[in-house]
This record gives structure tokens, sequence and C-alpha cells, in this order.
């Protein structure tokens, strides 16, 4: 029996572009008091990275496979195949790596050893959809002799910045400067300069603050007035906006306001729904707030962007936008007539009327949501780093 484990060194989630780092270690967890014929041996091990693609049959049309191509996929169990038995297609894979060849082991002899690889920057993020999803892996294949592979899967969290596939790391020391006394190899300051040059991407994209008002109205007249201070951010940010009801000819009985995100099929994969297909584009809601604003002059809101969401992107077969949902319920009745009376010289109570005939509309305002720190990521949606198995 030997035991394999796989640990990430810097948690689950990682920018595209970043290098992926994990230690695996091989130990023979029999006690040293064991008698030398208990030695355990492997005949090799390899790691990839692969990105597998799933489709809802029912919201998605995919092109059929094209029959001339033969499947060379070998059928054969000692072949190392990262995708075997998984759901879907892999639609992108790092080359496989060797991490060692006839190992064998003592009674409680251990040994680590360090796999890395770049994520590649092309792929797409991950995201579980009502239509898609794209699921990342490192999978490290273990083979007794005359023995089946056996396969332990890491699942990994890839956020992408669109942008960085045209950029030109520094060559010139010039220009990338280091500290003489950091021991740093040149992968080592590429991922480091990748990582800098991200933040500084999304700290330029969210910090520019610039007041958007809006005037929000039906078709009796101006409902009122809505402020917001920007419109990209990163996840992990709150989405502060404020609504001014005080300058509105009509009267305004309650509001909401959903962050929400919008995955639409792209036209050319849309499943008919003629053909039984489900809708092409989906919503879900990420946070809300509703208030009852009757005699409300001016208030405010403020929505998290949750750290596990997916930030908005596109690819051939479907498309994530983000977007503030707004729904408002007004009064047919002149805004006047819904007012309590005014002071009287004895305490009066005023009760509000029983039944009050309303309109309701909505409003759909688009923002745009980047990604973040992947080491703020990791902390705030821990996820399993260290996975585990017994060959």
């Amino acid at each position: 029996m030997i035991e394999v484990v796989a640990e990430l060194s810097r948690g689950p989630v990682f920018l595209a572009g970043e290098a992926l780092e994990c230690v695996v270690t091989v130990t023979n967890p029999l006690p040293p008091t064991a008698t030398s014929a208990s030695s355990e041996a492997l005949a090799w091990a390899s790691a990839q990275i692969h990105c597998q693609f799933h489709a809802s049959e029912s919201r998605v049309a995919l092109p059929p496979p094209d029959s001339n191509q033969p499947d060379v996929q070998p059928e054969s169990q000692t072949v190392f195949l990262p995708h075997r038995g998984e759901r879907g297609q892999c639609i992108l894979s790092t080359p496989p790596k060797i991490l060692f060849c006839d190992l064998r082991l003592e009674p409680g002899e251990s040994k680590s050893y360090s796999y890395s690889e770049v994520l590649p920057i092309e792929g797409p993020p991950s995201f579980r959809g009502q239509s898609v999803k794209y699921v990342y892996k490192l999978t490290i294949g273990c083979q007794r002799v005359n023995s089946p592979i056996t396969l332990l899967r890491v699942p990994l969290r890839v956020l992408v910045l669109t942008g960085l596939q045209d950029v030109r790391f520094p060559q010139d020391e010039a220009v990338a400067p280091s500290s003489p006394f950091l021991e740093e190899d040149e992968g080592g300051k590429k991922d480091s300069w990748l990582a800098e040059l991200a933040g500084e991407r999304l700290m330029a994209a969210t910090s520019c603050r610039s007041l958007h008002l809006y005037n929000i109205s039906d078709g009796r007249g101006k409902v009122g007035t809505f402020g917001i201070f920007k419109s990209v951010y990163r996840l992990g940010e709150d989405v502060v906006g404020t609504l001014n009801l005080g300058e509105g000819t009509v009267a305004c009985l309650q509001f909401s306001v959903s962050l929400q995100t919008e995955e639409r099929v792209q036209p050319e994969y849309q499943r008919r729904r003629g053909a039984g297909g489900a809708p092409s584009v989906s919503h879900v809601t990420h946070a809300r707030h509703q208030e009852s604003c009757l005699h409300t002059t001016r208030t405010s809101f403020s929505l998290p962007i949750p750290l596990s969401s997916t930030p908005g992107f596109c690819t051939a077969i479907v498309s994530l936008k983000w977007r503030l949902h707004f729904e408002f319920v007004t009064s047919r009745e002149p805004g006047l007539v819904l007012l309590p009376p005014v002071e009287q010289p004895e305490p009066v109570t005023w009760t509000g009327p029983e039944q009050v005939p309303v309109d309701t509309f909505s409003w759909d305002l688009p923002i745009k949501v980047l990604p973040t720190s992947p080491t703020l990521a990791s902390y705030a949606a821990p996820g399993p780093s260290t996975s585990t198995i017994t060959i």
C-alpha cells in the first residue's frame, strides 16, 4: 500500500498565466519495524492540468463531432488520460510532466516531488452555470507494475483577466529589478511580475470614481434619481448606490434592487425553444435589497459581490454579464394623497389607506465585475488544497 498526497502551496485559486506549484508526497505507511519484504514500488507518476467543458443539452446545441476524424484515444487502462471518466470534453490541457520513474519505498519511507506549471492564459475561467460548466483540475496519475493507472484529482479555480494575452514580459534586469539577496528563478520572476501587473490593472480599472446619475420615470412622470459612483468592480467589493425620491412627481411605495449575473448562450449555439429546449438566457441573484419607501426622501443600499462568484467573461459558446436589476412599485394616485396630514394643534393618528392602485416596472443597469487577488479569494472561500489517494 502506498499513500500519495498532493498539496497546493498557495491555495486552490489562481490567475490564468500564473505558475501553479504543487508538492506531491509518496509514502509507504507501514511502520519501519516491518520486514524488508514489505517495500512498495511504483513504476511511474505523471501530472497534468486540464479543463473540462460540459454543456446542458436542453440549452446548448453543440455541433456533432467530426466523424471523419478517428478516435485516437487508446482504451488501455495503462495509458495516462487525465480526463478519463470525467463528464464533458477536455478543451484545454498542459503537457504532461513525469514526476518520477521506478520508485521503491521501504516501510516508513517518504519522498516528495515538486510540480510546477503555468496555467494557460487563453483558457476560459472556472464557471458552473446553468448552460455550461468550465472545471479545472490537476490530475496526478500513478501506476504499479502490471496494474491500471490510479488518478488523483485536485480541483482548481482559475480567474481570467482579459488583456494579458498581449503582455510582453520584461527581459532586461533594469526593467524588472529584483533583490540580489533573494534566490529567484526566471519562472518566479515572470510569475511575480504577472501578479503585480494584474494587480495594478485591477486597481487602475476599479479605483476611478465619478458620480453617475440616472433619472427614473414611468409613463406618468418622474419617480426619482439614482446615483452610483462607479460601474467597474472587483470580486469582494460592495456596490453602493443612492436613491433620491424627493424630486419625483410619482409616489414610490416600494423598490428592490438585485445584483445579478446574466448567462447567455451565443446565438449560433442556442437550442430552439420549439424543440423542447430551455431558455438560452438565465439569471442568478447574488444579493438583494428591498425597502418600503413611502414618505422616504432619500435612501441608499449596499450589495456585496461574492468572492466565490465568477467575473464577467465571454467565450465562443456563452457570455456572462453582471447587472443591477431594479423593480419599482408606484402609486397611480397623486403622491400628496398618500402623505400624512400636516401638523395639527392636537395629536392626530394617521392611518395609511387600505388599498392603493399601483403600477410596477423594472430597470436594468449593466455593471462590470473583474477578478480579484487569487490569495484573497483563497482566504475568503477556502477550498480543498490537499488531496490524498491510497494505491
